[in-house]
């Protein structure tokens, strides 16, 4: 085990914690960030726009897109809509949590959830069947979903964050 998540804490591209000793060994939440280019749904093309002017990672692209004056602004400097600034502020925020990450951000965002203030006000049953209904309705297979702990898991993670960082 500690060959694995010492394996882990050597992955190039996150800072802050590992996300597999974050959640084993860590009484306090601490968030991950990650390249941008690893966001879902943004392009090459839109990444390397953010690495031109400064933005590397999600941490940054949180801390330069914090409000709506400066994501607007943010838009304004790459030639895009606002709505695509908010779109990967969303997944950046909720991609802060170890176990959700890059690989599963999208997945919540299109389930309804953009922040992780929602994410930990939600119940886990109820999120479970948004992404239940999301999985069969755009893949036509149920057995994509994640089980409904690894849900709690990241509502329980959420919360956690959230309070750490009020």
């Amino acid at each position: 085990m500690a060959q694995l998540v010492e394996h882990l804490n050597g992955i190039e591209g996150v800072s802050g914690s590992s996300p597999l000793s974050s959640i084993l060994f860590s009484n306090q939440m601490k968030p991950c960030y990650w390249p941008v280019e690893q966001l879902p749904g943004l392009s090459q093309e839109n990444a390397n726009a953010l690495k031109k002017i400064g933005i590397h990672n999600t941490q940054q692209l949180l801390e330069r897109a914090n409000s709506k004056d400066s994501k607007q602004q943010l838009a304004n400097q790459l030639g895009l809509k606002l709505q695509y600034v908010n779109k990967w502020t969303a997944l950046a925020d909720l991609a802060r949590l170890p176990s959700v990450g890059c690989v599963y951000c999208g997945l919540l965002l299109h389930s309804g959830v953009g922040s992780l203030l929602q994410l930990s006000q939600t119940p886990a049953y109820q999120l479970h069947a948004r992404i239940l209904r999301f999985q069969v309705a755009t893949m036509q297979r149920k057995d994509l979903c994640p089980p409904v702990e690894l849900v709690q898991k990241w509502i329980q993670q959420g919360r956690s964050l959230v309070r750490s960082s009020s």
